[in-house]
C-alpha cells in the first residue's frame, strides 16, 4: 500500500511538473509570432559545423526553396554532398571555389583572391530574393586567416532581403560576426579519431 501511494505521488508530481512546463512553453510560443531571415553561425573546434548546415539545406529543399552553397576552402576536391545535392539542380546552386586547405595551397595571395571571389559570388545569392537560404561554408576560416574583412561581410549581410537565411560555418568566427548573428552554435571538440587513434578521414564521415 505504501509503495503504491509513493508511486502515485511521484506520478502526480511528475504530471504537475509537465503541466507547468507546458504552460510555460505555450506562453513562449504565443509571444514568438515573428518570422525573420536569420544569420546563423556554426563555429568551434568540434566536428559537425558543415554537416549541421547541410541539414538545414535539406530542409529548405524539402520545402521547395531555392538554396545556394558557396564553399570557400574545399574547392580542390569533390565532396560527396555535391553529388547528392545535384539531384535538386533546379533548386540549388553549388559553387566550390577554393583551391583546397591552406596548408596544401601554400599561396596566400591566391587564397586571398579566391576567398574574395567566393564572397562576391555568395553576395550575389544573398542579395537575390529568389534564394531562401545561402550557405557560406568555411567562410569563418577565411576570416580568421585575414583573407576577408569582417566589417565587409557584416555590411553585405545587412543588405540581405528580410526573409533570407544565411549560414556561415567554420572555426574561429570573429566576434563582430557573432554579435551580428541571430543564432550561434559552438561545436565543442571532446574526442576525435584522427587525434586519439590516428584514423584517417573516411568516406561518408568526413567527405
Amino acid at each position: 500500500m505504501e509503495e503504491a501511494a509513493s508511486k502515485s505521488l511521484t506520478e502526480d508530481r511528475y504530471r504537475q511538473k509537465m503541466q507547468r512546463r507546458q504552460e510555460v512553453q505555450t506562453q513562449r510560443l504565443a509571444t514568438a509570432d515573428r518570422e525573420k531571415g536569420l544569420i546563423i553561425i556554426n563555429t568551434g573546434n568540434g566536428k559537425g559545423k558543415t554537416t549541421a548546415a547541410l541539414g538545414m539545406v535539406m530542409r529548405s529543399l524539402g520545402h521547395g526553396y531555392k538554396v545556394a552553397i558557396i564553399q570557400f576552402i574545399k574547392g580542390a576536391w569533390e565532396p560527396a554532398e555535391k553529388a547528392v545535392l545535384s539531384q535538386w539542380e533546379n533548386q540549388i546552386e553549388f559553387h566550390a571555389m577554393g583551391s583546397g586547405f591552406t596548408w596544401e595551397t601554400q599561396d596566400r595571395t591566391r587564397d586571398i583572391e579566391e576567398a574574395q571571389t567566393a564572397w562576391l559570388k555568395g553576395l550575389e545569392f544573398i542579395l537575390n530574393p529568389e534564394f531562401k537560404l545561402v550557405l557560406l561554408d568555411e567562410i569563418n576560416i577565411a576570416l580568421k586567416l585575414g583573407y576577408l574583412d569582417p566589417q565587409e561581410i557584416v555590411a553585405g549581410l545587412a543588405q540581405k532581403p528580410e526573409e533570407t537565411h544565411v549560414i556561415l560555418t567554420g572555426r574561429g568566427a570573429p566576434n563582430l560576426l557573432i554579435e551580428t548573428a541571430d543564432l550561434v552554435t559552438e561545436m565543442k571538440l571532446v574526442k576525435h579519431p584522427f587525434r586519439e587513434q590516428g584514423i584517417k578521414a573516411q568516406a561518408g564521415i568526413e567527405y
